[in-house]
């Protein structure tokens, strides 16, 4: 059996002493100004791909598919996620591929690709990576599609491991990216150990989901909650009963409520891009994604492709493990009955901050 990495042993440590040193008490958030419900539906998506992607390989070359119904698809490329026009690099079918040869843009930047259909509104892509050497996880967390159709934005919200060792030519790219606010998910002793290394022109956040500021709360009787995760991760086969543990009480506990708060609801109001991060970018930020995903429509398997991915960005094929995933939603179909009213009762969003992140990232 693994040990658990450090960054899990200290949410556990702290989640544990609570069900043998504090009476269990109930959800301590006020419900919001509204009742629990679906946010207001989005107009139907006038963008026609049912699929795209952009890769960058390791000489630098970017290959893109995509499908649509279209005849034909402009391709052109912008360092801009937001530019209506670029230099062209191609073109093909409604349905197709093509292949920009290394060399054809400037290295060292991070391109966009405009996707032009000959009927229909224009989709932009990018490779996800941020390339970042120092902190392999950081990732963009848009050019997902939704089930009603949409495409979650690329370029305005990114999930990362820890950016303490950046150096001044990496804080340039999240420069670049137009990222204005870094929202640090850590404890106070990962914090102090290693801290974020941001340039100026970045806002510091911390959203600490450990953190003991609102008391030593759980919504449902923890030692239930610790046994369940015990079974399921020994049935699961789990290499890490830490971690195993410790998805379902990120949602059981009332802390993490307010740190989960806190970063969605900054991603909403954050004038430019916003950035997101724990120590290895792949559990707090991993379940910070996973809800944001999910409450802008992406469907499970493709969340689950994403928490996945932490094993390749990383280079550590057991970083995380899908029954860890599952717990955590499980745990919120558990207290809460569904998904929104975790969003809801949970975590404190109401419609007017969903509808501001639908708004802000769908297109």
């Amino acid at each position: 059996m693994r040990v658990p990495r450090r960054t899990s042993t200290l949410l556990v440590t702290v989640l544990l002493a609570g069900t043998v040193m504090v009476p269990l008490a109930p959800a301590a958030l006020a419900a919001p100004a509204t009742a629990p419900s679906a946010a207001r539906a989005l107009a139907p998506s006038a963008v026609p791909f049912t699929a795209a992607e952009a890769h960058r390989s390791a000489t630098g070359a970017y290959t893109l598919t995509w499908s649509s119904p279209a005849g034909q698809v402009v391709v052109t490329a912008s360092t801009d996620p937001n530019a209506t026009s670029g230099v062209e690099v191609g073109r093909g079918a409604g349905t197709g591929s093509l292949t920009v040869p290394a060399g054809t843009l400037a290295s060292g930047a991070r391109w966009y690709f405009r996707l032009t259909p000959d009927a229909g509104a224009p989709l932009t892509v990018a490779e996800r990576s941020l390339g970042l050497a120092d902190a392999d996880n950081a990732r963009d967390a848009g050019g997902y599609r939704t089930t009603d159709g949409h495409w979650v934005r690329m370029g305005v919200v990114y999930r990362s491991n820890k950016l303490s060792r950046l150096t001044a030519a990496e804080q340039q790219v999240l420069l670049d990216q137009h990222i204005t606010r870094d929202v640090d998910l850590r404890n106070s002793v990962e914090r102090s150990d290693e801290p974020d290394r941001v340039p100026a022109g970045i806002t510091y956040q911390v959203a600490d989901v450990a953190s003991l500021s609102h008391g030593l709360k759980f919504h449902k009787d923890a030692a239930a909650t610790l046994a369940a995760a015990l079974a399921a991760g020994l049935f699961s086969g789990s290499d890490d009963l830490g971690q195993s543990i410790g998805y379902p009480f990120m949602v059981n506990f009332v802390g993490a409520d307010y740190a989960f708060h806190d970063t969605l609801t900054a991603v909403a109001a954050n004038q430019g891009a916003t950035l997101y991060h724990c120590t290895a970018g792949k559990d707090r930020t991993g379940w910070t994604t996973a809800v944001l995903l999910t409450l802008l429509g992406v469907p499970r398997a493709t969340v689950e492709a994403d928490f996945l991915a932490s094993n390749t960005y990383t280079g550590d094929p057991d970083a995380v493990e899908l029954s860890w995933l599952r717990a955590a939603f499980a745990e919120v179909d558990y207290i809460y009955g569904d998904f929104d009213t975790y969003l809801h009762k949970g975590l404190m969003l109401d419609d007017a901050t969903i509808d501001a992140l639908r708004a802000k990232l769908l297109v």
